[in-house]
């Protein structure tokens, strides 16, 4: 059974996206093993520049650097990422399945990734141009990673 891990900067505390991830990882559970890391995120001063903002985020990069599990093909959901369709979405986790058991995918926090992180990754995703919450997205990549699977596996699911 394939693992997938997700890496995530900050605790969510809304309710409905609890509810909404704790959907998604019981019907995933059929078809991978699935782990949510949340690593704490740095607090952001209301003033900040780039000096400060990179800081942060090499903080935030470098503790997710540590939890990466050995041998994982790791993917960064980034705004300069690829864009897939559902379909090349299902493909792609089915063919890095072949090589690898476990699939790690990296949501960083408000300021987003280092490039030095992004480097270190076989892979950049992008769900959309659109700026979305971090917390959000998080629902929105296991939903697709669900999707993906019934898709592989030729079973229906709502279009």
């Amino acid at each position: 059974m394939l693992n997938i891990q997700i890496i995530c900067v900050g605790k969510l505390k809304e309710t409905y996206l609890k509810s909404a991830i704790d959907e998604y990882t019981k019907r995933l559970s059929r078809y991978c093993k699935l782990t949510i890391l949340e690593l704490p995120d740095e607090k952001i001063p209301e003033k900040i520049n780039d000096t400060l903002s990179y800081e942060i985020k090499t903080k935030e990069c470098n503790n997710i650097l540590h939890h990466i599990k050995k041998d994982s093909y790791v993917i960064a959901l980034d705004l300069k990422g690829k864009q897939f369709t559902s379909e090349e979405f299902s493909s792609e986790i089915e063919n890095i399945s072949m090589t690898s058991s476990t699939i790690t995918f990296i949501i960083g926090g408000s300021l987003g990734l280092t490039s030095e992180l992004l480097r270190t990754c076989h892979q950049k995703v992008c769900f959309s141009k659109m700026t979305f919450p971090h917390q959000l997205i998080r629902v929105f990549l296991l939903e697709q990673i669900f999707r993906a699977f019934k898709i592989s596996y030729g079973e229906t699911y709502h279009r």
